[in-house]
């Protein structure tokens, strides 16, 4: 099986590529999460880096967090690259799955290096992802939305199927994966987490043009039936 890494998010895409790359051969030995300058926040969804190690611990898999800014976000990705490929790292899973402009990125960042990108939902319908996320047991939890989309009400909502039908109605356009940057989740339990994590504080925040779901305290629970990543 091929040695690979995964650029982490900690929501529902990224999650369920980690679950179809190991069933197509790859297996996840590393977690890469860019982090903002001071090392505080995720780049991708704004969550709390603390969260992301915390369900790193959860996943058991090591985590790699590098602070980053906006001009030398690539070159910190790139030389992570080729810093996992000497370690005998082979491939780099991603969880994209139509924004063409993200993937000529990942590929013009994996080629220097050697990595191979897989991106395991490219291409797939986005009903039909969050559908197998949601049967094979996966839960997550919205954490962030565009404030110009959907309120906060939404923070806190389990990604189920009432949650699809209910964005499914809403007068704007919103994509089912949130594709577009208009909700992002966080994974709390499913096939690939160890343990549970259960979240016992959290408060809505307005930064910008985003509503956060501004998690205080997450404890993990041990599960009936462990992981079976």
């Amino acid at each position: 099986m091929a040695k690979g890494f995964i650029s982490w998010s900690g929501g529902k895409d990224c999650c369920l590529a980690a679950y179809k790359a190991r069933q197509q051969g790859t297996e996840i030995v590393y977690l890469l999460n860019m982090v903002t300058e001071d090392g505080q926040r995720s780049c991708s969804h704004g969550i709390a880096a603390q969260w992301i190690r915390q369900q790193a611990d959860a996943m058991g898999i090591p985590l790699l967090q590098f602070p980053t800014t906006t001009d030398n976000y690539q070159s910190i990705f790139s030389n992570s690259l080729n810093e996992l490929h000497c370690n005998g790292v082979t491939n780099g899973v991603f969880g994209d799955i139509d924004f063409e402009p993200h993937r000529d990125w990942i590929e013009k960042v994996c080629k220097p290096s050697g990595i191979v990108p897989v991106l395991p939902l490219w291409g797939r319908d986005q009903n039909k992802i969050v559908l197998e996320f949601i049967e094979l047991g996966f839960q997550a939890k919205v954490i962030a939305t565009r404030a110009d989309l959907m309120g906060e009400e939404w923070l806190g909502r389990i990604v189920d199927k009432k949650f699809l039908k209910d964005i499914s109605g809403v007068k704007k356009d919103i994509t089912p994966c949130g594709e577009a940057g208009e909700f992002h989740t966080l994974v709390v339990d499913g096939p690939i987490l160890k343990k549970r994590m259960e979240i016992r504080d959290a408060a809505n925040v307005k930064r910008d043009e985003h509503w956060f779901w501004d998690i205080k305290r997450i404890d993990l629970a041990e599960k009936t039936r462990g992981g079976s990543f």
